[in-house]
């Protein structure tokens, strides 16, 4: 296509990072032979220049819509075609000077459309959602914990100690002749009055029983030693007084 618009130009000539640049030859549209022309390539925009140094370009390859391909049955040996598809679009061909310039020139070319860059995006997208897929998958688990047998009851249930409702036995009014006599505990021997008494209160009941029988025997110990020392009670022998002569 040609150039009619001044800021496309401006664009061609301007200091805008260049992907490829470099002389090729160019078949004309009327004359068939090979013309050497100066490419610079932008984006998916092709320009082209009679000279190097030129300020306007002799026209522009819009690069969407068509493939890269080899040239056949062509003079150059390192030849190769931009083809448009449809009717009525036309064919670039190009050659370069070796083998090694014709590949570099034909993958820049066909990596330089829209299109291409828009697959290219989906698949670094894809290949970034598998890489955290299998960060995810590969990163260390929390081992089970094991539970303590100890915390088995169930949410909100309370302990049987605090559950079931205790009742205590009958403490008798203190009697002396009753001291070395234990209190009477409920022997029923049936599950449910066995369920209502813990260890803790039984040992509670008794501990009352023993604590009472000693403080009952250290006041009698003390009632009978004040009894033995008083002087009434006393067997020592009197004093006996000198004879006067």
């Amino acid at each position: 296509m040609k150039i009619n618009d001044k800021n496309l130009c401006s664009f061609a000539t301007s200091m805008t990072p260049v992907d490829k640049e470099g002389y090729l030859t160019k078949r004309g549209d009327i004359n068939k032979a090979f013309q050497k022309r100066w490419f610079v390539l932008k984006g998916n925009l092709l320009f082209y220049f009679e000279k190097r140094h030129d300020k306007e370009p002799v026209g522009v390859i819009i690069l969407e819509g068509c493939t890269i391909e080899l040239a056949d049955n062509t003079e150059d040996a390192f030849s190769f075609k931009i083809m448009f598809h449809g009717p009525g679009n036309r064919s670039y061909i190009l050659g370069a000077e070796n083998q090694e310039s014709m590949e570099q020139w034909m993958k820049s070319l066909a990596c330089a459309s829209y299109d291409y860059m828009k697959l290219m995006v989906a698949e670094l997208q894809r290949q970034l959602d598998e890489l955290d897929g299998t960060i995810v998958s590969d990163s260390p688990q929390v081992p089970p914990r094991r539970q303590n047998p100890f915390n088995r009851h169930h949410v909100g249930q309370q302990p049987q100690s605090l559950q079931h409702s205790i009742t205590m036995p009958d403490i008798p009014p203190h009697n002396a002749a009753q001291i070395n006599k234990p209190e009477p505990i409920n022997t029923n021997t049936s599950s449910s009055n066995r369920n209502k008494i813990t260890f803790r209160e039984l040992h509670n009941a008794y501990g009352r029983s023993i604590l009472r029988d000693r403080t009952e025997f250290r006041y009698q110990l003390k009632q009978k030693t004040q009894t033995s020392l008083s002087p009434s009670h006393c067997s020592c022998p009197s004093p006996q007084l000198p004879l006067k002569c």
